[in-house]
């Protein structure tokens, strides 16, 4: 995978679990839809490819202790969605993370030609899912720019974590025509607010962060245009 991939479809990787939300017409679509809320790790596992080497053999190990768990947390290699797979795992073991971090940031817009989402990852990277189905994967963990969007971001979104507490019910099938959803995952769960999209955009605490996403949507979009000219 290059830094981005601009509004291709992606090939459908194996898969063998049944997803648990389809908006999209496309399964492959669908998959990397349903793989960017990080809160399935069978989807993740039958999804990688065996023997599994670090970090995914802690990961998909039963065996596995909430100190392994952490050595991956711990770890600043460590891909952010690894990080709350992690975060997850340790979660499911009964050990509830004494610090609050902000790991991801996904908008979801429902439109009357389908499902816009921007995930935004706390290491920079990103996926942007259009209505169509189509997808661009940031990988780029150096672009200064792009950083800094997501930090803005990060930090409006913090704003609304610290005065929303978490969700502790399965997550919600994906918002209809004209609604909108911010999703904050968080070391210790997912956090989330919905309303209408006229009203959200605004929201005097929503606002801010639906503004700032729109801002790195914008820029990744032309980014990956520029490479792809």
């Amino acid at each position: 995978m290059g830094l981005f991939d601009l509004f291709k479809k992606q090939a459908a990787p194996k898969q063998r679990t049944a997803l648990t939300h389809t908006p999209y017409g496309d399964n492959a679509t669908n998959l990397i839809y349903n793989l960017l809320f990080c809160d399935d790790l069978e989807l993740y596992k039958t999804n990688t490819e065996a023997p599994y080497s670090y970090p995914f053999n802690i990961l998909f190990s039963e065996a596995s202790t909430v100190e392994d768990l952490q050595k991956i947390i711990d770890d600043t290699g460590t891909d952010t969605r690894i990080k709350i797979l992690a975060y997850n795992s340790q979660y499911a073991k009964g050990h509830h993370p004494g610090n609050k971090e902000l790991l991801a940031v996904i908008i979801e817009v429902g439109l009357e030609g389908g499902l816009d989402v921007l995930a935004s990852f706390k290491n920079g990277t990103a996926r942007y899912i259009n209505q169509t189905g189509k997808i661009l994967i940031w990988e780029s963990t150096t672009d200064a720019k792009a950083n800094e969007l997501t930090e803005d971001l990060f930090a409006k979104s913090l704003q609304i974590v610290h005065q929303i507490g978490p969700w502790d019910q399965p997550r919600r099938p994906n918002p209809t025509s004209g609604n909108t959803r911010i999703t904050f995952l968080v070391s210790d769960g997912l956090y989330f607010g919905e309303g209408p999209t006229n009203v959200l955009f605004n929201d005097q605490l929503a606002s801010p962060a639906l503004t700032s996403a729109t801002r790195l949507m914008q820029y990744l979009t032309e980014r990956s245009l520029q490479a792809n000219e």
